[in-house]
């Protein structure tokens, strides 16, 4: 993991970085995708052939079958002849992509909410939750924001020692109990210590728990009952945090924790550990909740807000944004 105190910002500013760090995050996708389909156009006119290819492509990477047939139609309508550069190419493309993820793109925004601002942080074991949690709480001090972090993974001593130390690194406040204590409690204490101590943001981390374990999704009911009767807002955003890596399987997680947790917004985790960045489309089709943050690497500057056409350009391999079309700024995360 990268040290907090070590992300500088970079000379070029963030945004430029931001993109930078995104398209080589995305790199092992782009290179799976793009040459492909440059190789086919690049051969021939588009005709229905070279289409019925770039949709068997589109579902290699993962952007499942119905997205893949919309892309595809999208994709057709530039109607391009043999002579189409690799970048005509790669722009239609990415065009069309963007176009299919546009409508689930969503901002968290917590300092723009009420105070404390209540964020529950769901997923399974090994999607990065706890890191995540921690870059938010990175994030969030540096805006000068009072944050106070719940360790409310109590199973597990490593994500409390995890998140004391992304606590000091972030100069937030941390309220722990005992390996083994009741969580639901832990989240009610949190909730009146942030409320009577004036903090902004309280960001609750829970166990990490497999959706097809009836007895932990209950207790994790069981923490959003307890929120709630504080004050029916609570939690105001909770958090699902996918792991790219595991492709469609995060499919059944959107589901079920939708069901169960209320999802408002869903977070994309190890996009740079991947060749199928592609799931990203059927993960978002598949929730009543936005994509609201990604991230391609262990660095706090490589969890960002989700934007459709940087993210649709740099999944094709395109190195730089077209004017009007720039990737959001850190501070709407």
């Amino acid at each position: 993991m990268t040290d907090v105190s070590d992300q500088s910002q970079k000379d070029q500013g963030p945004k430029k970085g931001w993109f930078q760090r995104l398209t080589s995050g995305l790199q092992r996708s782009s290179r799976h995708l793009s040459e492909q389909v440059t190789s086919v156009f690049l051969k021939k006119r588009l005709d229905q052939e070279a289409l019925d290819e770039l949709e068997e492509l589109l579902i290699e990477a993962d952007l499942g079958v119905d997205a893949a047939v919309r892309v595809t139609e999208a994709f057709a309508e530039a109607r391009f002849g043999s002579d189409a550069s690799e970048d005509e190419i790669k722009e239609s493309l990415a065009d069309a992509i963007a176009k299919e993820l546009h409508p689930h793109q969503g901002v968290f925004a917590p300092l723009a909410g009420p105070r404390p601002f209540v964020v529950l942080m769901v997923g399974v074991n090994g999607s990065g939750k706890t890191t995540t949690l921690g870059k938010l709480a990175a994030d969030l001090t540096r805006q000068g924001a009072k944050v106070l972090i719940a360790a409310g993974d109590t199973f597990r001593a490593a994500a409390i020692e995890q998140l004391q130390v992304w606590a000091t690194r972030a100069n937030a406040a941390i309220l722990v109990k005992p390996q083994g204590s009741d969580a639901a409690s832990l989240a009610f204490e949190a909730v009146e210590r942030a409320r009577a101590e004036g903090y902004d943001v309280l960001l609750i981390d829970t166990a990490g728990r497999l959706q097809n374990k009836s007895g932990l999704m209950d207790e994790l009911a069981k923490i959003i009952r307890v929120l709630k009767k504080i004050d029916p807002a609570y939690p105001h955003e909770t958090l699902l945090v996918l792991d790219a890596t595991v492709g469609r399987n995060a499919l059944s997680q959107v589901e079920i924790f939708g069901q169960v947790a209320g999802v408002t917004g869903l977070v994309m985790t190890k996009l740079d550990g991947t060749a199928r960045g592609g799931v990203l489309v059927p993960v978002a089709e598949a929730s009543a909740a936005p994509i609201k943050l990604i991230g391609v690497g262990e660095g706090i500057d490589d969890l960002q807000a989700f934007d459709a056409g940087a993210f649709a350009r740099s999944l094709v391999g395109l190195s730089e944004t077209p004017e009007g079309n720039a990737p959001r700024q850190r501070d709407a995360i």
